[in-house]
């Protein structure tokens, strides 16, 4: 019996791969891969469903590196598609020589994304990963070349599937006959997909390029607010923002929060000069109860120290014009 181990997202297209090769006798296993954009939680559940087992690794620092310079670009926002398929696939194919896996494989549909599943696009994905005599894709395998693996009678390729295209009703269709009745609706798993996130990890990169995964995961938090060339305050937007604000702050952070009136919880990151920190204590009174005081006091604490301001609230134009959007 052969083995495979494939990207599994958790979704239909990942999901059906694996079944087709399930339906054919391969053993198989799935991977899933964490960063700070995305996470394993639908691959689990898929995983479960299918009753596969699943492997999931951490990757966000090395996936961080990748995004700051891919190779073969961005998507419409800040999605390096091809170098994140290719980076995901060299890893997998990392614990495919470890672990005595026979190939790799993914739900990669030819032409469902034009950028990005393309056949050309597809081709470098496999070149760039360092694997690509060992890279199988299921739902559109009769549609592409031969692979080795077809070759040596590891899978048999008329069991395979000829799908194609942006539209879901086949992949649909073939979910009712299997019996696959829980899966995501398409896109929305990648975070770098989306706009307003993209905005805000630009920002970060242009004026923080030493970024850590630290500093992308403050990105999700509350309102973004850039400070100066070398400082920005991220504020919260609610209780779960404010305790998430404080678990990640570093040593290096500075936390405000107003002293007599009720608001936001402030973290301040970079190198703030005191200009640049009166300017956050006023943002950070602006969205408190205390927005209409003439002064306000702020608490502003880093580590085991503090220190006390007295700031006017900002007003609301103001800070539209800092916001990050």
């Amino acid at each position: 019996m052969s083995k495979a181990l494939g990207l599994l997202s958790g979704g239909l297209d990942s999901s059906l791969a694996a079944m087709t090769l399930l339906r054919q006798g391969v053993e198989v296993t799935g991977i899933a891969f964490v960063t700070p954009f995305f996470g394993s939680a639908k691959a689990e559940q898929a995983a479960r469903q299918i009753g596969i087992p699943l492997i999931v690794q951490d990757i966000g620092e090395v996936h961080l590196e990748m995004v700051k310079n891919p190779r073969y670009g961005y998507g419409k926002n800040m999605n390096p598609c091809i170098d994140c398929h290719a980076m995901m696939f060299r890893l997998a194919g990392e614990v495919m020589a470890g672990k005595g896996f026979d190939f790799l494989f993914s739900g990669e549909v030819l032409g469902q994304r034009p950028m990005s599943q393309n056949l050309n696009a597809l081709r470098s994905v496999a070149n760039y990963s360092g694997h690509p005599d060992r890279i199988l894709r299921p739902l559109s395998a009769r549609l592409l070349a031969i692979t080795a693996m077809e070759e040596e009678g590891l899978v048999d390729r008329e069991r395979l599937l000829d799908i194609q295209g942006r539209s879901r009703k086949p992949q649909e269709k073939l979910a009712r006959e299997w019996g696959l009745t829980d899966y995501p609706s398409s896109g929305g798993g990648c975070l770098l997909t989306e706009k307003s996130i993209s905005n805000r990890l630009r920002d970060l990169f242009d004026h923080r390029p030493e970024a850590t995964v630290t500093d992308v995961e403050l990105l999700k938090l509350g309102r973004q607010f850039r400070l100066s060339e070398t400082a920005k305050l991220t504020l919260g937007r609610n209780q779960a923002d404010n305790e998430a604000l404080k678990a990640m702050a570093r040593p290096e952070d500075l936390l405000l929060r107003c002293i007599d009136v009720s608001g936001p919880l402030g973290l301040v990151s970079g190198t703030p000069d005191t200009a640049a920190l009166e300017l956050a204590g006023s943002l950070v009174a602006s969205y408190g109860k205390g927005q209409d005081r003439p002064e306000v006091g702020i608490l502003v604490q880093q580590a085991d120290a503090s220190s006390r301001l007295t700031v006017k609230p900002a007003e609301r134009g103001q800070a539209g014009e800092l916001l990050i959007a």
